[in-house]
């Protein structure tokens, strides 16, 4: 007998088991639509439109593997990738040069399935990967103690504004202007529900004694340098920590968060050694200094020794995890980012102090020489003064999506649209993989495509 399932309650028609998937019963189901107040399925999804509950699949006839590989490549050749295309969008997401080692490490069996470590005496490996990669996120911030990463950037300074509140016992907090409405979001969605009030002011203006903490990224969204110390200084007086959002490239160049006395560093780890990958998965850098430890979110690795002396590797304060603390946890980060943070360990472990600079230095040298060119161009400026890293602001003469589409015809994929918050305006990202005569490419671009319609 061949067995359907009932849509609206996943059980199998003619069987009356439960669906194999969602192993509860039905009385399961009812004591759970009881305690929430609806009195079947169809009213708990009643807010989903009719004609998107249970869309039929228009899925194709089974095909050779042969055929149907020829069919997914030609579908994935139509996509417009960074490579087969000079590429000058960053706000986030970068293309950097990933060495070889970073990836014949991570295709070892014994990392490709790492997940949740939780028995050390299994998970030694896994450990120490993670204990090399909080290692090295401390030594490129010159902060005390790093965690072993967050699901991305974002969440990353969401969850820094969160243990700030803890730590202060402050509900309000200050968000610079100049951060990525993106990170804001994020921050919103966090803490929308728990009575917390995000400020947003300028980079110059004065502080109430009663924010939480002083939040800002830097470089910016405009790629602008913020005064990492001058910031930090006026949260201090304030009695309030500081938080950071940097690109971790950048400190291969510039002074790290540590030196200015920074509280909390949060960073989106693609950067370094990770593809882009459409958008993902990534890892979320976070460190703080050594006392605000015990509300750090995420999973700590600590290095100990056995009972006879050798080396060993266990997860540390766990009392602050879900999994124990349950509702009283500092996070509910679970899912483990154990092999993206490998790729960063590997990374920076085969660049090296010097392989960073030399990084650094290059996106620096190319985004300044693009910058200087662009700025004699007629039609086009840089609307935002500042020391800047590899991106920068440029006002366009026509708007931008005109701008993008008629360099997407040229072979270039274009700036970030920053329109919202400057009329006309992209932010283009310059890195070490951009050869100069792309760079030359784009600027005859710009000069072909100019003002005209």
């Amino acid at each position: 007998m061949v067995n359907t399932v009932d849509r609206s309650t996943g059980a199998k028609k003619g069987s009356g088991n439960p669906h194999p998937y969602v192993p509860a019963t039905d009385a399961d189901r009812a004591a759970m639509l009881e305690a929430i107040g609806v009195s079947s399925f169809e009213e708990l999804i009643q807010d989903i439109p009719e004609k998107m509950r249970f869309p039929e699949l228009d899925i194709a006839e089974s095909a050779p593997e042969l055929s149907l590989s020829a069919d997914i490549s030609a579908m994935a050749a139509r996509n417009i990738t960074p490579g087969d295309y000079a590429c000058f969008l960053g706000a986030g997401a970068y293309r950097h040069f990933i060495p070889s080692t970073v990836n014949a490490v991570l295709q070892r069996g014994e990392f490709v399935t790492a997940y949740t470590p939780y028995q050390p005496e299994a998970a030694q490996g896994t450990l120490q990967t993670g204990f090399e990669f909080q290692s090295a996120i401390c030594q490129l911030f010159d902060m005390e103690v790093a965690n072993a990463g967050m699901y991305d950037g974002p969440t990353a300074f969401a969850e820094a504004v969160l243990m700030a509140i803890r730590l202060t016992h402050r509900n309000k907090v200050a968000v610079l202007e100049t951060v990525d409405s993106r990170l804001v979001q994020v921050l919103r969605a966090y803490s929308v529900h728990q009575g917390i009030e995000i400020v947003s002011i300028a980079p110059d203006a004065a502080v109430s004694d009663d924010i939480a903490c002083i939040a800002f990224q830097s470089p910016n969204l405009f790629g602008v340098i913020e005064d990492v110390g001058g910031l930090t200084g006026r949260a201090h007086a304030a009695g309030a920590l500081s938080i950071v959002h940097a690109n971790p490239t950048a400190h291969g160049l510039f002074q790290p968060p540590g030196k200015y006395g920074v509280d909390i560093v949060t960073a989106e780890g693609q950067p370094l050694g990770v593809p882009l990958s459409f958008g993902g998965a990534y890892v979320g850098l976070f460190a703080c200094r050594q006392e605000h430890i015990r509300q750090l979110p995420g999973r700590i690795i600590g290095r100990t020794s056995d009972t006879e002396g050798r080396t060993g590797y266990v997860l540390t304060l766990q009392t602050r995890e879900q999994h124990i603390r349950r509702e009283r946890a500092t996070s509910n980060i679970c899912t483990s980012t154990q092999l993206i943070g490998l790729m960063v360990a590997v990374y920076v472990a085969t660049l090296g102090k010097q392989g960073l600079s030399d990084v650094a230095n290059l996106c620096y040298q190319k985004a300044h020489y693009a910058a200087s060119e662009i700025a004699q161009i007629p039609g086009y400026s840089l609307p935002v003064s500042g020391t800047f890293f590899h991106e920068f602001a440029v006002t366009c003469p026509r708007p931008v999506a005109d701008i993008n589409a008629a360099l997407l015809e040229k072979g270039i994929i274009g700036g970030y649209d920053i329109s919202d918050r400057i009329a006309n305006t992209m932010l283009l990202c310059v890195t070490e993989m951009n050869s100069r005569d792309e760079i030359d490419g784009l600027l005859m671009a710009f000069r072909e495509i100019g003002g005209t319609a």
